[in-house]
């Protein structure tokens, strides 16, 4: 078997693993990981992750290139789904959005070669010396000391341990290798992967299964979301709209989209029903609460309804989804009851309980 060997600063190697840990409090629970290392100097990165799917493999790369101090000439994966879509011999399909990283951050993707052990080898004992070195070894209280302990065995193995295939602890050898290595061009909370959406005929991007509301004259248009860790920005020609990217209830409108929407609606009873399905999308207590005012108030509900709306737009839905569960516990069933609540201070909410 042919030992390879990698040059200063040409590529670093990449896998997914799992592991099931038992922490000491009982718990139990099976981790993912994502392993990187540069070839040369050794210096190796291991990040958590909540999968093996795209986002989570670039975002743990990209974190790699961050502790490595650069980006490497080259990447090698041992062809994960997440990477490569299909492979027919020498012709590969790459997954779009790793495609993309791999242009904005200038780096070849490579794959080992099929049913060559040398290359796959390599990249699979990563894998295995990350459990055998890490988590076989060790005990964890919890999850918090697990990722405590990380950090820790992260500067063992970097900075302390000699390496035994070059004698040296990474760190001996990690500054000539970052000479070598090109600097990020894009910082990690700056990038954002694009996916094509199309907005809804109700005025939505629906991506992940969360909605994010766009304005009505866009409705039908395709457009680009840019996926951050924590929003998205969805972009069509003539529009650039931003959300947060983990909304309450899994729902984000914006106030401008909703009253371009409603006067895109024609007719008041469709009008009335939209502003009241708006209100049952802030979530449990809202279609509890409507529930109990349509029977309480059968003939004038209405009312209620598109003054609620009003307050929607104006309070957001995770204060409005705090007033209508304070006001089911109080036996309220009025718009003119929940606005109270709403006006006082956020963190005195509870207060309206005694």
């Amino acid at each position: 078997m042919v030992r390879f060997e990698g040059l200063v600063g040409e590529f670093c190697q990449n896998d997914f693993g799992h592991v099931r840990v038992r922490y000491d409090n009982g718990t139990e629970e099976l981790l993912h990981f994502f392993a990187s290392r540069l070839k040369w100097s050794r210096w190796v990165h291991v990040e958590l992750v909540p999968n093996e799917q795209v986002e989570a493999l670039v975002r743990a790369l990209l974190t790699a290139f961050d502790s490595f101090g650069g980006v490497p000439l080259a990447c090698v994966f041992d062809n994960p789904k997440t990477v490569v879509i299909s492979r027919q011999g020498g012709a590969i399909q790459w997954n779009d959005t790793f495609a993309q990283v791999a242009l904005d951050y200038r780096f070849g993707p490579e794959l080992c070669t099929p049913r060559r052990g040398q290359e796959k080898g390599s990249v699979e004992n990563l894998v295995g010396f990350v459990k055998n070195g890490f988590f076989k070894v060790r005990r964890f209280h919890d999850r918090a000391d697990l990722d405590t302990q990380l950090a820790e065995w992260h500067h063992e193995v970097n900075e302390v341990r000699p390496c035994r295939a070059t004698g040296v602890p990474p760190s001996a050898r990690i500054a000539e290798e970052r000479r070598r290595l090109r600097p990020l061009p894009i910082p990690l909370a700056e990038y954002a992967l694009r996916f094509p959406v199309r907005v809804g005929p109700t005025g939505w991007v629906t991506f992940h299964s969360v909605r994010y509301s766009m304005p009505a004259e866009t409705i039908g248009i395709s457009a680009t979301l840019f996926l951050y860790r924590d929003r998205v920005r969805i972009m069509t020609e003539r529009h650039d709209v931003s959300h947060p990217r983990y909304p309450h209830n899994g729902v984000s409108t914006l106030p401008k989209h909703a009253t371009s929407a409603l006067a895109a609606v024609s007719g008041r009873r469709a009008e009335l029903y939209y502003q009241r399905q708006r209100l049952l999308e802030v979530g449990p207590s809202a279609e509890a609460f409507l529930t109990e005012l349509v029977h309480a108030r059968p003939h004038t509900w209405a009312a209620d309804v598109r003054r609620l709306f009003e307050l929607l737009l104006e309070h957001g839905p995770e204060r409005m989804a705090g007033a209508f569960q304070q006001a089911l516990e109080r036996g309220w069933h009025g718009a003119d009851l929940v606005e109270p609540l709403l006006r006082r201070p956020w963190g005195r909410l509870e207060e309206v309980r005694t």
